[in-house]
């Protein structure tokens, strides 16, 4: 079992677009490189400023590490980005953080979703936490969590 490792959240702000921009860029190119998919520098400023309001910065000792952005509306959340910065993956930091927020979200009694690319090796992690693929895209998975007696791959 590992040791918890200590993270905490703290709302986005405009300061963090640098931060997460070349998190952007350096988790999600390779991934969208792997289904030959290319997307321009103003592409990832944009989906990095896309509802900032509902990004949360992932830190560790004050440091940015990671950001997870969750759209509510009402009893339905969707995880619109998730990303954890390279040095800090392999680790068991993301199944803590989205662990995290699928407890958020059943408190709420919310449904959550997210979509992740088919390459993507994360969706291993999203299926190990109970996240059911409901329906696909020619490019990505839509992913639902689904309540199991497994649920968050405990």
């Amino acid at each position: 079992m590992r040791a918890a490792s200590t993270w905490s959240f703290r709302p986005a702000t405009e300061a963090d677009l640098p931060f997460l921009i070349a998190l952007r860029l350096s988790t999600m190119v390779p991934q969208f490189a792997r289904q030959d998919i290319v997307l321009g520098d103003e592409e990832h400023r944009l989906r990095a400023e896309f509802r900032l309001d509902a990004a949360r910065i992932v830190e560790r000792h004050g440091t940015p590490i990671g950001v997870v952005k969750v759209l509510k509306d009402g009893s339905t959340w969707t995880i619109e980005q998730f990303q954890i910065a390279l040095a800090h993956q392999g680790g068991g930091l993301g199944a803590e953080v989205l662990r995290t927020v699928i407890g958020e979200a059943r408190a709420a009694g919310a449904l959550l979703r997210l979509s992740v690319l088919k390459q993507n090796p994360a969706a291993r992690l999203y299926a190990r936490l109970g996240f059911r693929t409901l329906a696909e895209s020619a490019n990505s998975y839509k992913m639902t969590f689904i309540e199991t007696g497994t649920s968050t791959g405990e």
